[in-house]
């Protein structure tokens, strides 16, 4: 392939954020499998990778795909089983909106020897560069900690019920990290009054931060799903709201410095 998959951030202090739905690309010999609606990557995790940019300059490493989650979804185990039993889930390689309706046209699905060249392709690389670069930082710091970050629609009835809290924070259940840093993260959302927010509620974390959170082994995951109306708009063409953006970013920021200055 002509360009990387994704860009990888080597930073100094041991953190590392995830933004493993920011990409939007769908590589040309796919798109013609894709509904018109399905090009436009609605369900993508939109504008993470500028509302955290600041991040790097913190001395954080960051990593950014470059392709949809609509080819492959890299916050899915490999071997497709569901994040959430009982609910309606998006697979490896999705076949449906957030909102139920399909993505493929007619019998243009992936079959299993595409879905396995997808994760060959897209979905490998990502998590050898994870692995090796929380491994980099747990070698020079002794700890690393993995902010797997997010974002989502407040409303989507095929997934969830009701309307999510601004914030949800997602340790799953408390095992992917120490306690002391998920109370450390808590504080921080419960130190202000702007932002709804919940702490391992619908969204408690997944196939990234329980695959690579394993505290005993000093290795800290933490999975944020925020909803997009704190910071941008809901409708199409969702675009980027300046203003709530900057009112968002100090609490992020906050989080943000508050996993480079935990310390287990």
């Amino acid at each position: 392939m002509s360009e990387p998959v994704h860009t990888l951030h080597r930073g100094t202090r041991p953190l590392l954020v995830s933004l493993p739905h920011v990409g939007t690309q769908i590589p040309a010999d796919q798109r013609h499998r894709y509904t018109e609606r399905a090009l436009q990557a609605e369900d993508t995790d939109w504008f993470l990778d500028r509302l955290y940019a600041y991040a790097a300059d913190l001395g954080a490493s960051l990593i950014v795909p470059r392709h949809s989650r609509y080819l492959v979804d890299l916050n899915r185990p490999r071997e497709n089983t569901p994040m959430y039993a009982g609910r309606n889930n998006t697979e490896l390689c999705p076949t449906r909106h957030f909102t139920g309706e399909p993505l493929y046209r007619e019998g243009q699905a992936p079959d299993e020897a595409e879905i396995r060249r997808r994760v060959a392709l897209y979905w490998q690389p990502y998590h050898d560069a994870l692995r090796e670069e929380l491994a980099r930082l747990h070698a020079g710091h002794g700890h690393a900690v993995l902010f797997d970050s997010h974002s989502i629609k407040s409303e989507l009835p095929w997934l969830f019920d009701g309307r999510l809290p601004h914030m949800n924070l997602g340790t799953v259940d408390g095992t992917s990290c120490a306690p002391a840093l998920r109370d450390a993260l808590a504080a921080e959302f419960a130190a202000q009054q702007a932002y709804s927010h919940v702490v391992d509620g619908r969204f408690k974390g997944g196939y990234i931060t329980r695959q690579y959170g394993q505290p005993q082994q000093g290795v800290h995951a933490v999975q944020l799903e925020m909803c997009w109306r704190a910071y941008m708009d809901e409708s199409p063409p969702y675009r980027w709201h300046e203003t709530r953006a900057a009112e968002v970013t100090p609490l992020l920021r906050r989080l943000v410095q508050a996993m480079l200055a935990w310390q287990p």
